[in-house]
């Protein structure tokens, strides 16, 4: 009897490892690799994102009176109610599910949050980013963010596969896109996660395959207007101090001498995991958004080489699962997530090594603060949604595949979706005639 209750016991121990081996491993090596590269990657930084902050915040946790775990522990729920999230939307709700209801409620709840920011907002750094319902405080951008990856891939597939016209294409972007990014502009005063969400925009774009021409003449555009934005707003011009800190140690370039300070304290191996001298109240936001400051002091130059492979990972892991997405609309969502997450992540590393101005955005997966964090698993559940129905070739995938039509300029149809597809046949599809008209 006993060897039977060990023989059950390892059965069902191996029963339990094949679901594991089945949920990271599922498809073929090509699509598996890239969602499991993915994973790892996405989890090593969380680990290491709680770390961090518990040796970055426990000064100022005790200095404000609390624990001085206070600030791991809120990391800690965030990252478990991110992982779930994750997982929810990457095995419950299909990627083409976003194509309907589901994305026209999470917009109007996104731009609803916007308004009621707008509206009744707290405002600090200069921007009102926050809103307050009862116990909960969060940042209602954060989920916008998702929302326009998601709305734009649906404009840009609907233009591919229903022909749209230039009038029609205008008033869905005008509507769905330009609206809410201006209201988030100009109500939140947020210059950074405006720059965020429109490079999520023109990742959508470019996997969309618009022409080069409008896609680098939207750029231009883009690059001038955030020019005089930068230089229209007082305390955003001020941040142009990160090009000699030194000079206005005493103002704006402060906080980044401070950041400097920690690099040049951690060299090439650091001082050591929990032996930062500058957590102790020197540089500001040291959990948040100057959390990288911190890994370069405490774990050195290797350290802080090793996040930035990390995220290269994923941007490569989703793109990769963009490219083998079963049809254009799931190549989008994919590799707009991964971009728009990975730029947020160098944009925000670029602001605390000095070659940007800052910003106020943190640093996925490691800045405490639960709104980035869900938010950055919510872009990841998507990727991982796209990737789980890669390889499918039945269904609702097998449909869509064959109900995208690729036209050759003579005339004559080919059959078969994806960007690869129509530049090797150097053809254009009908959408994309419609928008050059």
């Amino acid at each position: 009897m006993a060897r039977d209750a060990n023989t059950s016991k390892t059965n069902h121990a191996s029963i339990q490892g094949n679901r594991i081996q089945t949920f990271f491993l599922q498809g073929s090596r090509d699509i598996a690799m890239p969602r499991l590269a993915l994973l790892l990657s996405v989890l090593a930084l969380t680990v290491l994102g709680i770390v961090m902050v518990y040796s970055s915040s426990t000064i100022e946790a005790l200095d404000n009176d609390v624990s001085s775990t206070s600030y791991m522990m809120s990391q800690a729920i965030g990252a478990i109610l991110g992982v779930g999230g994750c997982l929810f939307v990457a095995r419950v709700i299909p990627y083409y599910r976003w194509m309907g209801g589901l994305l026209d409620a999470l917009w109007w709840i996104s731009f609803g949050l916007l308004v009621l920011t707008a509206l009744m907002g707290i405002s600090a750094l200069g921007a009102q980013r926050w809103l307050v319902l009862g116990p909960i405080s969060f940042q209602p951008s954060e989920i916008a963010k998702v929302a326009f990856v998601l709305v734009m891939a649906r404009i840009m597939y609907e233009m591919r596969t229903q022909n749209l016209d230039a009038r029609a294409l205008s008033l869905r972007f005008g509507f769905w896109v330009v609206m809410p990014l201006l209201l988030l502009y100009f109500a939140q005063s947020d210059l950074g996660t405006t720059l965020i969400c429109i490079v999520g925009i023109l990742a959508v774009a470019w996997l969309g395959d618009v022409p080069l021409r409008p896609f680098l003449t939207s750029m231009a555009v883009l690059f001038a207007l955030g020019v005089v934005a930068v230089f229209s707003v007082g305390y955003r011009s001020d941040r142009l101090s990160f090009m000699n800190p030194e000079a206005d140690y005493f103002g704006g370039g402060y906080q980044l001498a401070r950041s400097l300070y920690s690099f040049g304290e951690g060299g090439l191996l650091g001082v050591g995991l929990g032996n930062s001298t500058e957590k102790y109240l020197y540089l500001p936001e040291a959990e948040t958004d100057f959390i990288f400051a911190i890994v370069g002091e405490e774990l050195g130059l290797v350290g802080a080489l090793v996040v930035v492979a990390l995220f290269l990972v994923i941007l490569w892991s989703g793109l990769s699962i963009a490219r083998k997405a079963p049809d254009m609309f799931g190549s989008m969502i994919a590799g707009g997530c991964a971009v728009m997450l990975v730029f947020q992540a160098f944009l925000n590393i670029g602001c605390v090594i000095g070659i940007l101005p800052t910003t106020g955005k943190p640093l996925p997966f490691l800045s405490s603060g639960g709104s980035s964090l869900i938010g950055s698993f919510f872009l990841v559940g998507i990727i991982l949604s796209v990737s789980f129905a890669s390889g499918a070739d039945s269904g609702i995938y097998k449909k869509r595949r064959e109900e995208f039509e690729v036209v050759r300029t003579g005339g004559s149809k080919q059959r078969g979706g994806g960007r690869s597809s129509s530049r090797k046949a150097q053809t254009h599809t009908s959408g994309s005639r419609s928008s050059r008209r």
